[in-house]
């Protein structure tokens, strides 16, 4: 260490040689994606709440308490 660096460079050195370097940072349009979405209607997931009975569990009755 005696090679005229300074204690804090010495240690960036090191800490640079073990963990490397950061990853590049990421830009917030590289992370979201539009995506057209089919209109709701019918039995493609629309939530129906006359037949949202069928559907209904419960733990207590699964277990028969």
């Amino acid at each position: 260490m005696s090679k005229g660096l300074t204690m804090e460079a010495a240690e960036a050195a090191v800490r640079r040689a073990r963990f490397g370097k950061l990853p590049e940072r990421v830009r917030f349009d590289d992370m979201t994606e539009a995506v057209e979405v089919a209109p709701a209607g019918g039995a493609n997931g629309s939530y129906d709440p006359e037949g949202s009975w069928k559907f209904y569990s419960c733990l207590a009755l699964d277990l028969g308490l």
